[in-house]
């Protein structure tokens, strides 16, 4: 479990990739790839040789959502230039509201 303010280690797609051929290539365990690379956890070095192996990227989406993604973010706007702006705005918070609870529909339709 991670604790108040510890830094979590980043490791380059160059780094992963290194790592994963060594436990490819060279057969080694995945423990001795991470004594070797000083890489503070075996698992994962099995994390991103499950990666590989399913052909998925090595990148780290983690913290990284987009206004695009979710329009809540950030601080509410309070002044639109237009009406339509204004419009627009709460039609995407409503889209977002769908994507994220699909139930919420169904549940609300079902008790009428």
């Amino acid at each position: 479990m991670a604790r108040k303010g510890q830094k979590f280690q980043r490791y380059s797609e160059v780094f992963k990739r290194k790592a994963v051929k060594m436990y490819e290539e060279q057969g080694k365990s995945y423990r001795a790839i991470a004594d070797e690379l000083g890489i503070r956890s075996s698992t994962q070095v099995k994390t991103w040789v499950k990666k590989y192996r399913n052909k998925e990227p090595f990148t780290d989406k983690r913290g990284k959502t987009t206004q695009e993604d979710n329009p809540f973010l950030g601080r509410p706007r309070t002044k639109f230039q237009s009406v339509e702006e204004e419009r627009d705005y709460l039609k995407a918070q409503v889209e977002y509201l769908k994507k994220r609870y699909p139930n919420l529909l169904e549940e609300r339709g079902s008790q009428k």
